[in-house]
């Protein structure tokens, strides 16, 4: 494929942008800001833009199931977390961040290899998807990442910029151009919150030396 034709591809694809994916990509910008403050406002901007991507990724133009599937996931556990960070507050009043222990890690692991097999049989043999293997990776790496930001895991961050990396040149194939410049903005971002709650799992430790 020469010049012209790659610029006449991403012009055709920008042409076809929805105002709905737009929206979906500016409040999931919103949301991982949020959650680089670690503000719970992540959850509430972050259940906008999973709802509007469930419908958008299922559609027979894009065919990545697994991706809506993820984001179903994504506004499942965005409820979760909004609840567990909000109990946890009231209670602690505070907003602790950790390490992922042990047992954390596995859980992580199992989540992720066990969810790619499930989503690449399930899209392999009972979906039209075009991509099932990389869409399946994508989505069991990103539940992994999402379960330890539930958890308030400082990790989060690397796992879900390991779901970020594939997800991007998925993404351009797919021509979903905000979605994939949202990804790539999500991947910068991830690597602002992993130092930015190191910093404040070191605060609450200094803190807590001193209480």
């Amino acid at each position: 494929m020469n010049f012209q034709a790659i610029y006449q591809s991403l012009l055709d694809g920008v042409h076809a942008m929805s105002w709905l994916e737009i929206i979906a990509a500016l409040f999931g910008a919103i949301s991982v800001v949020c959650s680089k403050q670690n503000s719970i406002w992540l959850y509430p901007t972050g259940l906008v833009s999973t709802g509007i991507y469930v419908y958008l990724l299922s559609r027979e133009q894009f065919r990545l199931y697994a991706e809506a599937t993820l984001n179903a996931y994504y506004f499942v556990m965005s409820v979760y977390g909004w609840y567990h960070w909000a109990h946890k507050d009231a209670q602690q009043h505070t907003t602790a961040v950790a390490w992922a222990t042990r047992r954390e890690w596995i859980v992580t692991m199992l989540i992720a290899l066990f969810g790619w097999a499930l989503f690449y049989v399930l899209l392999r043999n009972f979906s039209n998807s075009d991509v099932p293997l990389v869409d399946a990776f994508v989505s069991a790496t990103a539940c992994a990442g999402m379960w330890l930001l539930a958890k308030r895991k400082i990790e989060n961050w690397v796992v879900l910029n390991v779901s970020n990396l594939v997800a991007v040149p998925l993404l351009f194939h797919k021509k979903l151009y905000p979605t994939a410049l949202l990804t790539i903005f999500l991947f910068i971002v991830a690597v602002m919150g992993y130092f930015s709650w190191k910093k404040i799992w070191e605060a609450q430790e200094k803190n807590a030396l001193h209480a």
